[in-house]
């Protein structure tokens, strides 16, 4: 199963390109005529680039709009606006055969193993269906050995090909939804939280999976999570959303050492220690009131209503994500900074 790396695939270059993408659900009143009154901004202009063979963690608070990207981005949604390319192909602009040949090259592993897969269908024919719907990636008769070789990569007995989900735990219908992914040897995959629904150590399990996959196969993640810790061990890179926008971008040292919005800052703060002696000497950002609601964002900065730094340019100027002199890495905030101390 070992995809021999092309010469024309240069590890690093660009191979997805997020521009301004935008998704809006209306809101509508009545019921014969029903009329738009407003629209939950669910994905708020969106852009990042994810390279070839990196891992790009996308982090955030519930609701931020962490799935409806990763929907986006399998074009399961519509956009309200914006462009994305893979590998310089127009995601929201290809149909038919064009579509086909594009979602073969981009797969997605689902968050709940339970429901992911249809327990009315043997594990050989869940990780097989991507060979009936695209049959030109495996001839019919090669079919259940490519099925057992994916059983064999992802570290389960290619003998229980005939099993069923629920003889499986949960672990184990992870690795299938895996399998399942690789099967049209993929160069992007994206994984909506795809360790949230395991325990701690089978998340271990899966998460180091992933990697030897991504190392043999020249893989691309789009890795979703709101476990900070979890990110941190597998993205080369890190992005926090807020509230259908990403405040910041950089690479893991920037993100976890050196980060500059306040959101960032007291997500961090938020998250677990494992170490005893080194809890009890941080200090813990509490943020004041809810988070609004994405129909009706604050003017400005979205995270004004719950930041410390807030002053009358938040409310009416919209902050873009610059580069700061202390430490060069995009933040959208206008007065980005350091923490004192770091």
């Amino acid at each position: 199963m070992t995809a021999p790396a092309s010469p024309t695939k240069v590890r690093g270059e660009t191979i997805l390109d997020v521009n301004h993408l935008v998704k809006h659900f209306p809101i509508t009143q009545g019921v014969l005529f029903q009329k738009k009154v407003g629209a939950v901004k669910a994905v708020d202009g969106v852009s990042f680039e994810l390279r070839r063979g990196e891992t790009l963690g996308i982090v955030g608070e519930s609701g931020c709009g962490k799935s409806t990207l990763a929907r986006l981005l399998m074009r399961l949604e519509k956009p309200t606006a914006g462009r994305a390319t893979l590998a310089g192909r127009d995601l929201f602009a290809a149909s038919g055969g064009e579509l086909r040949r594009i979602r073969r090259n981009m797969q997605m592993v689902m968050q709940d193993p339970y429901t992911s897969l249809n327990p009315r269908m043997t594990v050989g024919d869940i990780i097989g269906e991507p060979f009936e719907i695209h049959p030109e990636a495996a001839p019919k008769g090669s079919r259940q050995r490519q099925v057992q070789e994916l059983l064999d990569v992802v570290g389960l007995n290619p003998e229980h090909i005939n099993r069923y989900p629920h003889q499986f735990s949960g672990g184990q219908r992870q690795r299938i939804g895996i399998a399942r992914a690789l099967a049209l040897r993929p160069e992007v995959i994206v994984c909506d939280e795809p360790v949230s629904a395991l325990d701690v150590s089978i998340q271990a399990q899966v998460i180091n999976l992933l990697e030897q996959l991504q190392e043999e196969f020249g893989l691309s993640y789009i890795f979703i999570a709101h476990d900070l810790s979890v990110v941190r061990h597998i993205a080369d890179r890190v992005a926090v959303m807020y509230l259908g926008r990403i405040v910041e971008i950089g690479t893991e040292d920037q993100i976890y050492e050196r980060a500059t919005h306040p959101y960032t800052q007291a997500l961090l703060s938020a998250a677990p220690v494992p170490d005893p002696e080194a809890r009890g000497h941080r200090s813990v950002i509490r943020l004041s009131g809810d988070v609004p609601s994405p129909a009706d964002p604050p003017s400005g900065c979205h995270f004004r209503t719950r930041c410390w730094k807030a002053q009358e340019i938040c409310a009416t100027q919209d902050p873009q994500a610059v580069l700061r002199a202390a430490d060069p890495h995009p933040s959208a905030c206008h007065f980005a900074e350091l923490l004192p101390g770091r």
